[in-house]
């Protein structure tokens, strides 16, 4: 299983050679993955606060790292036409020189849809599109399509991602529509830690149901990676922002211990994920180097 780390969002604003400074930390204490959330805007108890823009921030983080992978916890569809998605894709994926993992979902936050002026209906039905035109540019690097939201007349993508078949795509959602689209061609599928409870039976209990709707759509759930991110609280933390969603939700975090966060940990491994990513609270340099002694723990 690997262990992954979500880099901060409105926890806190964080200088950015800070922000470059957290990840290189991920990367040397051993973390498998680095993600950031693609996310414009939320209206908070202190104000309305936005993270960095995602994109440009996966390229910086790629340009000083060598070894972990990144990627969007995810990437909203809406937030670019869908060439331009794949381009920015293919861009990162050839500055980390094949460290990308693409996240994609159909966004839910309507406050930042409305204050940055893209469309909030019908997302599901853009979405589908905008998957079609983003994974046969990455995967075909060609494709003309005319839809009803998107148009892409003989596109080109040039140059290439420096994989073949372009970076693994991950889908960001359990809704059934959703993963009726997109597990036909994505490596991953993830669920969000207050969709699921936070806990290795909550997620194996999701895992069943993706895999009945895989199964139903011709794919078969093993060559699926199974993951979820997983909400951790440390000492010093005090609740994880992050605008309305699951607000109402009583969903415990894990915390102890180094070793009995490892010991909780792996116990998502034992429920069939792949693939996890820590949304740590408080998310701190000095979070990720407290969680450096757990990584081993759990992979032994």
């Amino acid at each position: 299983m690997k262990i992954g780390v979500q880099l901060p969002e409105v926890e806190w604003e964080v200088p950015f050679p800070e922000y470059l400074a957290m990840a290189q930390t991920a990367e040397a204490v051993g973390f498998n993955s680095l993600w950031v959330g693609d996310h414009l805007l939320y209206d908070l108890p202190a104000g309305a606060r936005g993270p960095w823009e995602a994109w440009t921030t996966l390229a910086a983080i790629a340009a000083v790292t060598e070894q972990i992978e990144i990627g969007p916890l995810v990437a909203s569809t809406s937030f670019h036409a869908p060439p331009m998605l794949a381009k920015q894709a293919a861009t990162v994926d050839a500055i980390s020189q094949g460290r990308l993992i693409l996240g994609l979902g159909a966004g839910w936050n309507r406050r930042e849809y409305d204050a940055f002026g893209f469309a909030f209906d019908r997302r599901v039905s853009r979405f589908e599109e905008a998957f079609t035109i983003i994974r046969s540019l990455l995967r075909d690097g060609a494709i003309d399509f005319h839809g009803t939201y998107y148009d892409a007349e003989r596109c080109v993508l040039h140059p290439r991602s420096p994989r073949p078949a372009g970076p693994p795509l991950m889908v960001g959602s359990i809704g059934p529509r959703m993963l009726g689209i997109t597990l036909p061609h994505v490596e991953a599928w993830n669920v969000w830690w207050s969709d699921y409870g936070n806990t290795p039976e909550g997620f194996a209990a999701q895992k069943s149901v993706v895999d009945d709707i895989a199964s139903s759509v011709g794919r078969d759930p093993a060559t699926l990676d199974a993951t979820c991110a997983v909400l951790v609280q440390l000492d010093g933390g005090g609740g994880r922002q992050m605008g309305d969603y699951g607000a109402g939700e009583a969903v415990e975090p894990i915390t102890g211990s180094p070793a009995a966060i490892a010991e909780q940990l792996a116990r998502f491994g034992d429920a069939g994920a792949s693939h996890v990513q820590l949304v740590v609270d408080p998310i701190t340099r000095s979070s990720i180097e407290w969680l450096g002694d757990v990584l081993p723990l759990v992979r032994s």
